[in-house]
């Protein structure tokens, strides 16, 4: 989806990849991971995010995409436990500035569960800056919990005050991750009141199902949308966007679809 960032140009991509369940028979992990890292490959996005993937998971997907490098944290203790909301970047056309995960909760500087989530979950953050140096952005990657409302609401609320705190030189901010809520939910139209949905700014009417989670389910069509790449006003324009739903053999190599989006950084 690209080559070469040009200096105004970036593909961004947000990918749930499901974790590594040997409960998930013909759709498990190792029935998958071919598919979808050739997906990712030939969808090629400058950076991207990954929900749930676990270490051995993600070392996979980097050994398959060498020209990639990845950041972020195991969620259950900090170190390579558990599932990361990674961050995949092509080191050939970025260089990665900072980076850093914290978890969402009422202390995100340490492991733990937020509020009233079933799980623990974080965000991983990275700055970025094109390899030619025009451009410097950052990019945050998120899995809100599934259970929790009050902690999907709070987690959103943490991640936009983290945003403020780190980013004082107002760079460009791209937001994605697997927020396990629907367009019409009062926490995103509330997020969508300080950044855009790339959703919405699509340039074309079609943007791929309107669903994001599909639950391995080849019987019915995905309606849930809860994948999202936002954006911060005014440091983008969108011109293009998909909802991507290949199949192989008859399956899906997620339970969710990835979005991808190509960027233009505005003046």
């Amino acid at each position: 989806m690209s080559g070469i960032v040009k200096s105004q140009d970036l593909s961004v991509m947000t990918y749930n990849i499901r974790y590594d369940n040997p409960k998930d028979s013909l759709d498990g992990w190792e029935q998958r991971s071919a598919f979808l890292s050739s997906q990712v490959h030939f969808l090629a996005p400058d950076v991207f995010g990954t929900q749930e993937g676990l270490h051995h998971q993600l070392e996979e997907l980097a050994n398959a995409l060498p020209n990639y490098d990845y950041f972020g944290k195991g969620r259950d203790h900090g170190d390579q436990r558990g599932e990361y909301s990674a961050v995949f970047y092509k080191k050939d056309q970025l260089r990665l500035l900072d980076q850093g995960t914290f978890w969402l909760s009422e202390t995100p500087d340490i492991p733990s569960v937020g509020w009233d989530a079933a799980l623990n979950r974080v965000c991983t953050y990275g700055l970025f800056n094109t390899q030619d140096g025009d451009k410097k952005f950052y990019v945050f990657n998120a899995h809100l919990d599934h259970m929790g409302e009050i902690a999907r609401q709070k987690s959103l609320e943490l991640i936009m005050e983290k945003v403020k705190t780190l980013n004082t030189d107002q760079y460009p901010v791209i937001l994605m991750g697997d927020f396990n809520l629907e367009p019409d939910h009062p926490s995103i139209k509330q997020l969508s009141g300080e950044m855009k949905d790339a959703h919405e700014l699509a340039p074309t009417d079609f943007k791929g199902p309107t669903g994001t989670y599909n639950g391995f389910n080849m019987d019915e069509l995905p309606t849930r949308r809860i994948d999202y790449i936002f954006l911060s006003p005014g440091d983008f324009s969108v011109q293009r966007y998909r909802i991507i739903s290949e199949t192989v053999n008859g399956r899906y190599p997620s339970d969710h679809f990835p979005v991808v989006a190509r960027l233009r950084f505005l003046p």
